[in-house]
């Protein structure tokens, strides 16, 4: 039997929704940049393949395009669809990651509309987990006791800077062309960035999230926020601290005001 998805397409959450998904526990939160007048141009998805395995999604329309939003529908619906039919004919999963991204890809450049949009996308199966991006979205891994275990580079200038040693992480989050992104769904060169696999311990917590969080709180204050404690109230604090900076813009500070999608996941 195939086991249904959880989609989110232009949401404008009020507070965080807790799932249980691959035998564990994700938290899920999208909502539109405050005073927008236009659609919340993320997307989110929780996709399984089985009771034990499947698939976490952000994917984040890029702002200023021609239909942001319509290109983060379509990558979901276009990785969904290619999860589900590995579901059916129980063939490999990361095959099928591929393929739904490069579909994704495809529909949004057959949109003629100059649309595109990032991914962020975590393969979890049976305590393993495998990170694919494409863009500047985050995907991290938190210990309890507060090591970033795993984080994402972001297809940008100002990532690879950081990943260099060119650019300190503190200042990149100021940055003046961090919103910069070099490689995108939607264009002919995309590449797909695929990360180790990686076994979470218990108590780790798994961040997939679009710019709005990274641009808004330092990497230290997300590992801080939802390295322990209950996920909902991890996701509480991470809503209540990104809408103060992005309110209450600081010059020392980041802030941007900006669509906030996360997921968060815990094992068991």
């Amino acid at each position: 039997m195939t086991l249904s998805a959880t989609l989110y397409f232009e949401s404008d959450h009020a507070v965080a929704e807790k799932k249980v998904f691959a035998s564990g526990q994700a938290v899920i939160f999208s909502r539109r940049a405050p005073d927008k007048e236009g659609p919340n141009e993320d997307a989110i998805a929780l996709i399984p393949y089985d009771q034990d395995s499947g698939v976490l999604v952000v994917a984040d329309g890029l702002g200023g395009e021609r239909a942001g939003n319509e290109a983060s529908r379509l990558a979901i619906e276009k990785i969904n669809v290619a999860v589900q039919m590995a579901a059916r004919e129980e063939t490999i999963l990361r095959e099928a990651i591929l393929d739904g991204i490069e579909q994704a890809n495809q529909a949004v450049m057959d949109l003629g509309l100059g649309a595109a949009t990032t991914i962020a996308l975590v393969e979890i199966s049976e305590g393993l987990i495998r990170p694919y991006h494409v863009g500047d979205s985050m995907i991290m891994v938190s210990g309890q006791r507060g090591k970033e275990k795993f984080l994402s580079i972001p297809h940008s200038p100002v990532g690879y800077a950081v990943e260099s040693g060119m650019l300190d992480a503190s200042e990149a989050v100021l940055h003046e062309e961090r919103h910069v992104v070099s490689n995108v769904v939607g264009e002919a060169d995309m590449r797909i960035d695929i990360g180790p696999t990686i076994k979470m311990a218990k108590r780790d917590t798994l961040v997939l999230a679009s710019d709005g969080l990274s641009d808004n709180l330092y990497n230290e204050e997300i590992v801080s926020t939802v390295r322990k404690g209950d996920l909902l109230q991890a996701a509480g604090e991470l809503i209540r601290k990104t809408t103060a900076r992005m309110h209450q813009q600081e010059p020392d500070k980041p802030g941007k005001a900006d669509d906030l999608s996360f997921i968060l996941f815990r094992q068991g």
